[in-house]
């Protein structure tokens, strides 16, 4: 665990899987939360999907692995993937440092907007957080 403040940026939604999503239009760009990656300790492996691939909300769409265990990532939303930070499986500890920006996963072509109102807002995933 880290000495820093875990940071939970406003603009983005969470959900309880730890993921987040910054909503770009129709699309969302998702990654893992700070307070993730800092459980997780150091990200060893990452295993995307591939451009193309259907995602579904709350269900896995790829794998992390640590030191200390390995775990699905889940999608925040339904869709279909449009990109994928490819360079981030060949440098996974860039989640550690970055999980916010460079860290980011994949961009999903979103097929149903309104599971957006199923994610919380920065607040209340902190307060999920500090809570347990």
């Amino acid at each position: 665990m880290s000495s820093r403040e875990l940071q939970y940026p406003d603009d983005l939604k969470y959900n309880e899987e730890h993921s987040w999503l910054k909503v770009e239009g129709n699309k969302g760009r998702a990654g893992i939360t700070d307070y993730a990656q800092d459980q997780l300790t150091d990200i060893l492996f990452l295993e995307l999907p591939e451009v193309g691939a259907q995602v579904k909300y709350m269900e896995p769409f790829g794998i992390v692995e640590s030191a200390k265990s390995t775990n699905d990532l889940f999608s925040p939303v339904s869709g279909q993937v449009i990109e994928v930070n490819q360079p981030l499986t060949k440098r996974p500890g860039t989640i550690n440092r970055d999980p916010y920006g460079e860290g980011w996963m994949i961009v999903i072509d979103m097929s149903n907007p309104e599971e957006l109102d199923s994610l919380i807002p920065a607040e209340e995933y902190r307060e999920f957080v500090e809570t347990g």
